[in-house]
Order: structure tokens, then sequence, then C-alpha cells
């Protein structure tokens, strides 16, 4: 099975873009769900999908290639992180309504863009649910560069993003510049719902960036585990849907949530397992 995938080019890219999309987007979706943003996601993810249509309406009335959909998709999703940054701002004692002024905006300019293009079309299927034949080796080289900026800001800041995540008031207070460190943490999170969007689709990546997050806080003890366990999850997913994806020749993304949420049914039926075992060894020292 795994042969095939390392056969082929377009294989081996979506493979490998699949891994980096497992390690980064599961990584950025631990401080989005600690600190309650995970509609960002939701938000940006349909930003993106107007971008895409912008981009693949260009192709159309164009006639030639004048802007790739996934950069004018990635364009799209910078641009939507920075507006929801001014809005959060300028409605301060407001800031969850950003959120849904610019997810509606996104759907809105979405339908713009597809009617304009005469509706549907396979690109923009692919584009909405992923596709396993989706990515090219230029993907793969921008994804790459992306992981490794995430990787390298997260390492840098971790502990400033630790802090501002659980503890908002206390980080600006003591001095820490949470502005800043927001803005470049929305400025990352809508690297990976771009970079996300070749294997899981438009629709499903805020998926990507949640359910191995909510698995792992059901039976990790402490936030580190739970990046481990988010990760492992994400990794998980990716790979059974990749592989589900290239033999039943099904858009992988739907396959990747559904394996998401039934590790999230037995992260449950793990945390009752623990809890069962930790009141019978309670029992059992409270006997001796």
């Amino acid at each position: 099975m795994i042969a095939d995938f390392l056969q082929f080019e377009f294989l081996r890219n979506t493979l490998y873009t699949g891994l980096l999309i497992g390690l980064i987007a599961p990584l950025l979706g631990c401080f989005i769900v600690v600190r309650r943003l995970s509609l960002i996601a939701d938000a940006l993810s349909h930003v993106t999908l107007a971008g895409i249509a912008f981009g693949l309406l260009l192709e159309k009335k164009m006639a030639t290639p004048v802007l790739s959909p996934f950069y004018a998709g990635l364009g799209f999703s910078v641009l939507a992180s920075l507006l929801i940054e001014k809005l959060r701002n300028m409605f301060r004692n407001f800031e969850e309504i950003a959120i849904p002024i610019i997810l509606s905006g996104g759907v809105g300019l979405s339908v713009i863009f597809i009617s304009l293009a005469n509706g549907f079309t396979t690109d923009l299927f692919s584009y909405l649910f992923g596709s396993v034949s989706a990515v090219s080796s230029e993907d793969l080289r921008v994804i790459l560069v992306i992981s490794v900026i995430v990787l390298l800001v997260i390492g840098i800041l971790y502990k400033q993003l630790l802090v501002l995540s659980f503890d908002e008031e206390h980080a600006r207070v003591s001095g820490l510049h949470a502005r800043v460190i927001h803005f470049i943490f929305m400025l990352l999170t809508a690297l990976v719902i771009a970079a996300s969007i070749r294997i899981v689709g438009v629709l499903l990546v805020s998926a990507m960036m949640t359910i191995p997050v909510a698995a792992a806080i059901r039976v990790a003890k402490g936030f580190k585990q739970t990046i481990i366990l988010s990760i492992l999850f994400g990794e998980t997913s990716v790979i059974a849907g990749l592989f589900s994806g290239y033999y039943f020749e099904i858009p992988p993304g739907g396959t990747i949530v559904v394996v998401s949420i039934l590790i999230l049914l037995f992260s449950f039926l793990a945390q009752k397992i623990m809890l069962v075992a930790k009141r019978n060894r309670a029992f059992e020292k409270g006997v001796s």
C-alpha cells in the first residue's frame, strides 16, 4: 500500500504534504482550542474558498493562468486574518463579532465568484473536499516552507503563546506584546488553513485543527501531552484518509474527518476506562 504512494511523484507529493498538515494543523489547533477561537478556522477557510473561486474565475475569463487559485486563496486568507484583527480592535467589548462578519463575507464573495464563473467545476470540487491528486511539486514546496515557518515561530514564541492562551489579561498586564503576538498567531492560522486545503478541503479544514485536539484533551495530562497526542491523532487521520481516498477513489477530506471523529469516540472510552481504573486503585488502597 505504501509502495504505491512512493512509486508515483504526485502520490509522494500528496503523502508528504499530508504528513506536514497532520503535524502543523493540530499543533496550531491546540492554541486555537484553548483560546476558544475555533470558529476562526471556519471563517478563514470560507474566505480562502472565496480566494480560490476568484483565482478560478480569473483563469476562466483570461483563458490563461494569471493567478493560481492556491495563491489567491492564500492571499485572501492572510488578508482576512488581518481584517479579523482589525475588527476585534474596533469592537473591543464584542470581539467575537469579527468572526461571523468575516465568515459571512467569505461565503458571500464565494457565491458571487462561483456564479460569475457559471457554477462549480471539477477543480473547485477538489478544493472543497480535498483530493489525492491535487498536490503539485510546487504546492509541496510552498507547504514545506509554511510548515518550517510555523514550527520556528511556535518554537520561539511558545511561552508567550502559552501565557496568552491561558490568561490573556495577565499577559497584557505583565507587559507581553499581546497584540503583536496575536497578530502573528492569526497570520500562522491563515497560512496553515490555506496549506491544508489541498488535502482536507475548504469545508473540512477546521475539523483537522480542532477534532484531534478535542480527542487529545480527553486523555492528556498536560498541555505538552495534548500537543503530542493531537499531532499523533492528526497524522493517523491524514494517513487513513489519503490511503482510503486513493483506493476507494473518494475525496480524502471526508475520511480524514470521519477517522478523527472515531478517534474522538475512542478517547471518550479511554477516559472512562482510566477513571474506572483510578477508582479501583483508590478503593484497593482504602481496603488495605
